[in-house]
């Protein structure tokens, strides 16, 4: 699944293109996403102007004149820039053509994504009002961590993956960033001190920030925005490495589910 960074990355992609854009029309050949497209979108973002384009966790937000349009890429969705008489390939379920000629082409061969149009501000939205903050923003800290910890018995890695807790952390990126603050996944939360919670997020940021500069994860079915793939994945310390050698100690890195992800760390260099 595309994670925050590769939103992120997609986001920097489009924006150039999409910005201050009015829309010409939304075609869509195949409705039957997560939530299938709702019959009168078509009519509810034809000739509005497109006035910022903004990321929330994994959801895509356009902002137009009257209402936005949120967009999830699901397990395989990806967005591309294209000329709006390009002929679409077998997956490609939508376009939001604009009158510059171009479209934003939605491609989701699982068709776990979304798009839908919403009338009322996107933070009131069912799908974005439960979330918690985002994680490179101010108001995620060691100290924010440490409080919500407090009254909570599952395992960290469990902790920092609740959207409700902090928004996008995903699979790939909790386990690195464990691992680069030497805590176990398995640990309980409420029995990690202050100090290392600050660490973490320190350590979470890092992680992130590192990867959207880079460009994101070089997952199976994710690519740019451009058709070009991610490079983070050259950095990962643990995700994907069972039984390799842990960089820090040479330990084998061992392997478990823990809330029916997979995860992975150095039992020696993780406490």
């Amino acid at each position: 699944m595309p994670e925050l960074p590769e939103v992120e990355t997609t986001l920097r992609g489009i924006v150039p293109y999409l910005l201050g854009k009015r829309i010409d029309r939304l075609l869509v050949r195949d409705r039957r996403l997560r939530q299938p497209v709702p019959v009168n979108t078509e009519l509810q973002v034809q000739s509005q102007r497109i006035q910022a384009l903004q990321r929330r966790g994994k959801y895509l937000l356009l902002e137009l004149e009257r209402g936005a349009i949120l967009i999830h890429l699901g397990m395989s969705g990806s967005l591309r820039v294209l000329a709006s008489d390009t002929s679409p390939a077998k997956h490609d379920h939508l376009d939001l053509c604009l009158y510059s000629g171009q479209c934003l082409r939605m491609r989701d061969p699982r068709r776990f994504g979304l798009f839908l149009w919403t009338p009322d501000p996107p933070a009131d939205h069912p799908l974005l009002a439960h979330l918690g903050p985002e994680p490179l923003g101010s108001d995620f800290n060691g100290d924010y961590l440490f409080e919500r910890s407090r009254n909570r018995k599952c395992a960290i890695k469990t902790l920092i993956m609740d959207t409700g807790v902090v928004v996008g952390v995903g699979n790939i990126y909790a386990n690195e960033s464990l691992y680069l603050a030497g805590i176990h996944p398995t640990r309980r939360c409420n029995r990690i001190g202050h100090k290392r919670y600050r660490h973490l997020a320190r350590q979470i940021k890092g992680v992130l920030g590192c990867a959207i500069d880079q460009g994101g994860t070089s997952l199976r079915d994710f690519v740019h925005e451009d058709g070009s793939p991610g490079y983070f994945a050259l950095s990962l310390k643990v995700y994907g490495r069972a039984g390799e050698p842990c960089s820090g100690c040479g330990t084998p890195i061992q392997q478990r589910r823990i809330g029916q992800r997979s995860s992975f760390y150095c039992p020696r260099c993780q406490r």
